[in-house]
């Protein structure tokens, strides 16, 4: 039986989610809390498996909660957050602190949940399964790279190598380990999915821009592989790429999701492998499920080269581990090795 603590400054909200959880069988809630204050004294008290934590309440927010009960009595932590500008950058911070994962409300503080109802379920599901000593260490801070190159020239397809990265739940902080190396000379263009809602993908993209020599950002329709550039896919699009003109052009739409997921990993790595065929480096990172586990085939078909987060650092193995089953990759590494893997596979 999973204990949960359900923390909402709204009493509907609270409800709502009590309701929910107490409808499986294998929730159990142990109590709620009103505020980041009476969740921290209920935590230590209760010592429940997962709690669920909202990041605006009065008294004591959620993110100063979390920091304090990272600090004092580590437990796996889902937010539920507003769907803003300010609440995705909360949101961040928070999953930098040691959140597992998150959940956005669909539409205000008191909204029905029952659109997210199967995410939340499954999010705290993993949170309670999550390797959660890899997200509890305590990160090293490095000087921040400021000097950015300005944009270069789109290479030719047939000199241009890419690098495909894919990524989910912990995802934030892994893609921050990998983008804060890499040098702002890379001589290829990056192209990364990570699933996240809409605003949230713009906001991260934001936050490793500030933090990286490579120039990171939100991908937009028609935006040229350039080397140097980092491209995130935008929430609620798929992210493709296309042949235009000798250069490579991303496509963004909003077909159906693949596997409840838009952005999905797949269909990236795919059309990037039929690009650029063997110059692909695919990178799978931390996750849940089993996106991008055929997109790392299809690189691997092609002959591109293929790197894997290792279980000892994944905060949710299911992606790599899905890839790694499929027998595509050619390189297995815990999340501080994987930049220096990728640079290693670039033309010196």
């Amino acid at each position: 039986m999973i204990k949960v603590l359900v923390v909402d400054d709204s009493v509907f909200m609270r409800k709502l989610l009590s309701d929910l959880f107490a409808a499986e069988t294998d929730f159990s809630v142990v109590d709620t809390a009103r505020n980041g204050q009476e969740a921290i004294e209920k935590i230590k008290r209760l010592k429940p498996d997962v709690v669920t934590m909202d990041v605006e309440m009065p008294v004591m927010d959620g993110i100063s909660a979390l920091e304090q009960v990272m600090k004092e009595c580590p437990t796996p932590v889902v937010m539920v957050s507003s769907l803003t500008h300010a609440g995705a950058v909360a949101t961040l911070r928070a999953l930098e602190l040691g959140a597992i994962d998150f959940v956005a409300k669909t539409a205000g503080p008191i909204s029905n949940i029952s659109g997210i109802r199967t995410e939340i379920l499954s999010k705290c599901r993993a949170a309670v399964k999550a390797n959660f000593s890899q997200l509890t260490r305590a990160q090293t801070s490095g000087t921040i790279p400021v000097l950015k190159r300005p944009y270069l020239p789109a290479s030719s397809l047939s000199e241009e190598r890419i690098i495909a990265i894919g990524t989910s739940t912990g995802g934030p902080r892994a893609l921050q380990e990998i983008i804060t190396k890499l040098p702002g000379s890379i001589p290829c263009g990056v192209l990364v999915v990570q699933h996240m809602p809409p605003g949230f993908t713009k906001s991260l993209a934001e936050r490793l821009n500030s933090l990286s020599s490579v120039t990171v950002k939100e991908a937009e329709h028609n935006d040229v592989i350039r080397p140097g550039l980092v491209i995130i896919a935008p929430g609620d699009y798929h992210m493709l790429i296309e042949r235009e003109g000798g250069k490579a052009v991303v496509k963004l739409n909003q077909q159906p999701p693949i596997g409840g997921h838009r952005p999905a990993v797949d269909p990236m790595m795919e059309s990037v492998a039929r690009i650029y065929g063997g110059k692909t480096i695919g990178v799978i990172l931390t996750g849940m499920g089993h996106d991008g586990a055929k997109g790392m085939q299809a690189i691997k078909q092609q002959n591109g080269y293929t790197i894997a987060e290792d279980q000892s650092t994944a905060v949710v193995f299911g992606m790599p581990k899905s890839a790694i089953e499929l027998g595509v990759i050619d390189k297995i590494a815990p999340i501080t090795g994987i930049t220096a893997e990728i640079l290693k596979a670039l033309p010196k």
